[in-house]
Parts: C-alpha cells; sequence; structure tokens
C-alpha cells in the first residue's frame, strides 16, 4: 500500500500540472486553441514515451529503486522551476502597461523558455518515476506462492484506484487553485506533494524486496542479438550440420512456439562463423518472441491514446465555453470537470474487483473472472461510446449557440450547464478502468520477468504516441478544414468550430482500432 500511496502523490503532482495546461498556455502565455492543445499534446505525449527511457536505464543499469529515487530528485526540479516561471514578477509582461496583455506578443520569451524546459524536465523525471514504482510495487508479491500471485492481481486494480484518486484530487482541488488563486501556488503545491512522496518511499527502504540487476548480458542486447542474427541468417534454409541425420535432429530438437518463425533462424549457424556464442539459445529466442507479440496489441491500442488526450484539451475547451455556475457565488473550474474520470474509477474499480470478478469467475473458472485481452477490447468499445455521446452533446451546444445568438461571441456563456459534459467524462472513465488497467497487467505479465519496468513502460508509450499522434492530427485537421470563408473544425471561436466533427473522426478511427484489436 506504500507504493499505492508514492504513486498517488506523484499523479496529485502530474495531474495538477497537465489537466488545466491547456488554459495557462491560452490564457497566460497568450496561444491559440489548436496550438496550446497540439503543445499539451506533445509534452503528454513525450511524457509518456520516456517511461521507456527510464525502464531501460532502470532493467539494465540502476535498477528500481535507484531510479525512482534519480527521477523524483529530476520531477521536484522540474516542479520548482515551473513554479518560479509563475510567480517571479520579473518574468511577468515586460511593459508595466497591463492592457497590453490583450495581445498574443505579451508573454515574456524568458517565462516562456523557463516555463517549457521546466515542463519538459518534469517530463523527464516522470520518465523515470512512472513505470518503476509500479514494476517495483508489483515486485514485492511472489509470483510463485497462490495467495501472493492472488493479491498481485488486484494490486493492479487497487493501484490504478489509487492512481485515479490522485488523479481527483490534483485536478479538482489544483485547478480551482490555479483559476481562483494564482498559478504559482497552482504549481508549488505538486512540488510540495512530490517532496512527500520522495520521503514516504525512502521511509519505506528496510521493507521492501528488492530484485538484482543480473550481471549476465543485458535482456536488450540479447533481444536485439536475436533479431540481428536473425535477419542475418535470414537466407540460411536449415541448420549447418555434419550431415544430413544431424541437421533433422537439430531442427526437431526446438520445441519453441510456432509464431513468428523467422526468429528461429537466429539458432542457425552460419558456415563462416562455427565459434562458439555465433547462435542465439532457445530461451533468447523465446524471449523475442514474447516482446514481438505484445506490438499487435500495443498498435491496436494507439487510437484509445488518441482519445485519451482530448479529455485535458477539446472537452476542456468545451466546458469554458458553458454554463459553470454552483450557486450564486461559485463557478466550477472547466478542468475539474477531469476528476469526474478519477471519481468514476473509484467507483468502478471496487465494484469490479469486488462483485464482476467472483461473477464472471463462476462462469469462466478464470482466476481474473475474463482474460485480460477481453477486458481491454470491452474498454475500447466503450471509449468509442464516449466519443459518440460527446459528438452529440456538442451539436446540441452548437444548436444553442445559435439560437441565442451566441456565434460571434466566443467568450460568451452559452446557457447550457457544464454538466451535460458528465455523460462523456463517465464513459471515459469506466473505459479506463477496462483498457488501462487491463494493459498494465497484460504488458507486465507478457514481457520477461527483467524487463517488466519496460513493460510498465509500454502501456504508457501507448497514451505517449496517442498523444503525439492526437497532436499531428488536431494539426492536419486545423489546416484542413480552413477556409477564407469558413472557420477551422478547431477554430478559437468553438461557436464557430465543429467539434462535434472531430469527435466523430475520432470515433470512426476507434471503430477501426477496436477491429485491428478483434
Amino acid at each position: 500500500m506504500l507504493m499505492v500511496g508514492v504513486e498517488m502523490a506523484e499523479r496529485i503532482a502530474y495531474y495538477g500540472i497537465q489537466a488545466n495546461l491547456i488554459n495557462f498556455l491560452t490564457g497566460e502565455l497568450r496561444q491559440s486553441t489548436a496550438t496550446a492543445a497540439a503543445n499539451v499534446n506533445a509534452w503528454a505525449g513525450v511524457a509518456s514515451l520516456l517511461p521507456i527511457l527510464g525502464a531501460v536505464i532502470a532493467d539494465s543499469f540502476l535498477g528500481k529503486y535507484r531510479t525512482i529515487i534519480a527521477a523524483s530528485f529530476l520531477y521536484i526540479l522540474g516542479l520548482g522551476l515551473l513554479t518560479l516561471s509563475a510567480m517571479l514578477p520579473s518574468l511577468n509582461c515586460p511593459t508595466h502597461d497591463r492592457s497590453i496583455k490583450s495581445v498574443p506578443e505579451c508573454s515574456s520569451h524568458l517565462q516562456t523558455t523557463i516555463f517549457f524546459g521546466a515542463l519538459y524536465l518534469v517530463a523527464i523525471g516522470q520518465g523515470g518515476h512512472k513505470p518503476c514504482v509500479q514494476a517495483f510495487g508489483a515486485d514485492q508479491f511472489d509470483g510463485n506462492d497462490p495467495a501472493e500471485s492472488k493479491a498481485k492481481s488486484s494490486f493492479f486494480n487497487w493501484w490504478y484506484f489509487g492512481l485515479s484518486l490522485g488523479a481527483l484530487i490534483g485536478i479538482g482541488v489544483l485547478s480551482y487553485v490555479q483559476d481562483n488563486l494564482s498559478w504559482g501556488l497552482g504549481f508549488g503545491i505538486p512540488c510540495i506533494v512530490m517532496v512527500i512522496a520522495l520521503l514516504l518511499f525512502i521511509g519505506g527502504t528496510f521493507t521492501y524486496r528488492f530484485i538484482k540487476i543480473s550481471e549476465e548480458q543485458s535482456p536488450f542486447s540479447r533481444i536485439g542479438t536475436v533479431f540481428v542474427r536473425a535477419a542475418k541468417n535470414r537466407h540460411l534454409k536449415g541448420f549447418v550440420a555434419e550431415d544430413e541425420e544431424e541437421e533433422t535432429q537439430l531442427i526437431k530438437s526446438y520445441h519453441g512456439s510456432e509464431q513468428f518463425r523467422f526468429l528461429n533462424k537466429a539458432l542457425l549457424i552460419p558456415d563462416t562463423s562455427k565459434e562458439s556464442g555465433a547462435i542465439s539459445s532457445e530461451s533468447e529466442v523465446e524471449e523475442a518472441k514474447a516482446v514481438l507479440r505484445l506490438f499487435p496489441i500495443w498498435a491496436a491500442s494507439l487510437v484509445y491514446g488518441i482519445i485519451f488526450a482530448q479529455m485535458s484539451t477539446f472537452f476542456t475547451k468545451q466546458g469554458v465555453t458553458l454554463d459553470r455556475s454552483i450557486g450564486s457565488n461559485f463557478n466550477i473550474p472547466a478542468a475539474a470537470l477531469q476528476s469526474f474520470i478519477g471519481i468514476i474509477i473509484i467507483i468502478v474499480i471496487p465494484i469490479y474487483d469486488c462483485l464482476l470478478i467472483p461473477f464472471a469467475r463462476s462462469f469462466t473458472g478464470r482466476p481474473s473472472g475474463i482474460s485480460v485481452l477481453q477486458r481491454i477490447g470491452t474498454g475500447l468499445l466503450i471509449s468509442i461510446l464516449s466519443m459518440i455521446v460527446a459528438a452529440i452533446i456538442e451539436k446540441r451546444r452548437l444548436e444553442i449557440a445559435l439560437q441565442y445568438g451566441l456565434i460571434d461571441l466566443p467568450k460568451a456563456t452559452v446557457p447550457m450547464s457544464i454538466w451535460w459534459l458528465l455523460p462523456q467524462y463517465a464513459l471515459f472513465g469506466i473505459a479506463d478502468v477496462f483498457t488501462l488497467v487491463g494493459l498494465q497487467e497484460f504488458f507486465y505479465d507478457q514481457v520477461p520477468v527483467e524487463l517488466r519496468s519496460v513493460g510498465m513502460s509500454l502501456y504508457l508509450s501507448v497514451l505517449g504516441i496517442g498523444s503525439l499522434l492526437s497532436s499531428i492530427l488536431v494539426s492536419l485537421v486545423d489546416k484542413l478544414t480552413s477556409g477564407e470563408t469558413e472557420s477551422s473544425w478547431l477554430s478559437d471561436n468553438l461557436n464557430r468550430a465543429h467539434l462535434d466533427y472531430f469527435y466523430w473522426l475520432l470515433a470512426v478511427l476507434s471503430t477501426l482500432g477496436l477491429g485491428l484489436f478483434i
């Protein structure tokens, strides 16, 4: 549970930055909506891809424990600089004339440089922290012990429960602080929280189980060597042997999987290389096949990552245009609606773990109730429904804006409650319970023991590549749908834009992704 607490603190820090980032960029740094969305997606993509590098460093060099410590220090440094960029008066607009803030060029170049430098330093720190904490937590369970093996399956559910609770706090509380108090305080609190997380982690040092890094060849080298040798031997027809009988015995002696048989070429001995060590072992070939076997699932899940990127960009900008009042004196921050994803996850995970799994187990006999792939596929289907609902609600918002003559008044509040957006957030929260938790368990279990940090980073890379693809897609759609007389689908004036068309496009792409997955 200590690892869950550390992750929860880290998610408070991360989502405290990410959830409201688009409003900081369009407000304090005066970027256009499409540019800000592309920047948020690019940063989120890099932040989700860097865990692959962090996992390589952990699994091959430093180990998970030391990588977490080093990454935490970088994380805290980045958050500190982020706070500095928002707080120092000297980094504000270079003129004392506050009226100039109405023009985009007002944001200080120095402020922008420090801000983005700090933002990507946070991404680097998160890249080392994210894959290692979860893998390190899962390492505390003995997979050979039946009781601990069952507990490990629940660990992934409760891990995501803690993650979602942290996201809920980070989004709900910090977005309010940033919108109503100050950005400096809104960025400073995550820095303090990460310091607490580091102290918690170090405090549990003497209670941890540690898996020593093997002094043998790096698993990355072993697997890479299999691919290289298979490529070099691609033209060989069989094992090089002294006679035909020996060749037949060598072929029959390999009892590995039939999938990706082209990698079996790494077992062949070229005529020019009879020396020891010139071929890969059967276990090394199977390791390479295990990693390659993950790719189809990874690729089919990328569209889910594209949809995931919309939660903190266009969903939030939609909310800004709507009636956000609660009572007469309080306006809910638009970014705070992202916290409902966490609320839904917190509600659904116990139901899934305590009710749905035992119910499904009575029919399937599986300890996990349904297979991991069935779980992922269910989440992909629900994410499609989320996009369809988002498109329908956005069309309704545009109709109301037209009805009240607000088409050319982008800053006017559309007389439609922000709570209309809850269904799309709720559906996506349910999709997360199935797809993201399923991807975590799938990638952890399917990779070799020495590569489990990499397994965790692979599920994050789905979100990372998805965010980068979303950034490219946003730029393309904005360019292709812009005209001299017509506004882009993603125009700064959302009352003239067509986010509903964009959401339908994502629904179609998601359907294709689900078809590929199946």
